[in-house]
């Protein structure tokens, strides 16, 4: 489970919310405010991974979408990681079903180092349609800390631009 807080330096701030469970293969989702404000989805994919020195996680999905948004998106979850640096990308696109032009891609790509167990560094970048914005793909760096099975990381997007903004994350293993 995790939980996401916008706070950007212009308009509202907004927050989101993530829950996921994993048994063997089968990946199950559900989210509230990721694609659109005041919107939810419902997610389901397979999981695969392979590899120990190299490894590799690939979880292609397919959501429904509905709320101020309606849709389905087809999507994917995918790490490649290679001992202390992880490079990730969470990406769908949403087929809007009641408005064929209001249909858009979203990306999320990251890398980070973990100098240690406990933290994480990296990059990242987003294309999103949740914040309006002249910039298509938002960037920027993120700091992240575990402890025990609970996770917290700060993005910085658009550091220095008029459109800056920062997203507090929360998360939690069960």
């Amino acid at each position: 489970m995790t939980v996401d807080g916008y706070l950007p330096s212009t308009g509202d701030g907004l927050a989101y919310a993530t829950f996921s469970a994993d048994h063997k293969w089968l990946h199950a989702e559900a989210r509230y405010n990721y694609e659109n404000r005041r919107t939810g989805s419902l997610w389901f994919g397979y999981n695969f991974s392979w590899g120990k020195t190299w490894a590799f996680a690939v979880t292609p999905m397919v959501g429904g979408v509905f709320g101020r948004l309606e849709g389905i998106a087809p999507g994917c979850e995918g790490s490649l990681t290679w001992k202390k640096f992880t490079l990730s990308i969470d990406n769908e696109y949403v087929f809007d079903t009641t408005a064929k032009g209001d249909s858009f891609y979203y990306a999320w790509p990251q890398i980070t180092y973990q100098p240690w167990s406990w933290l994480r560094v990296g990059a990242v970048a987003q294309r999103s349609k949740i914040f309006e914005s002249n910039l298509d793909v938002q960037r920027g760096f993120l700091v992240g800390a575990n402890y025990k099975k609970f996770e917290f990381t700060t993005y910085v997007l658009n550091p220095g631009l008029r459109h800056s903004f920062v997203q507090f994350e929360v998360g939690a293993t069960f």
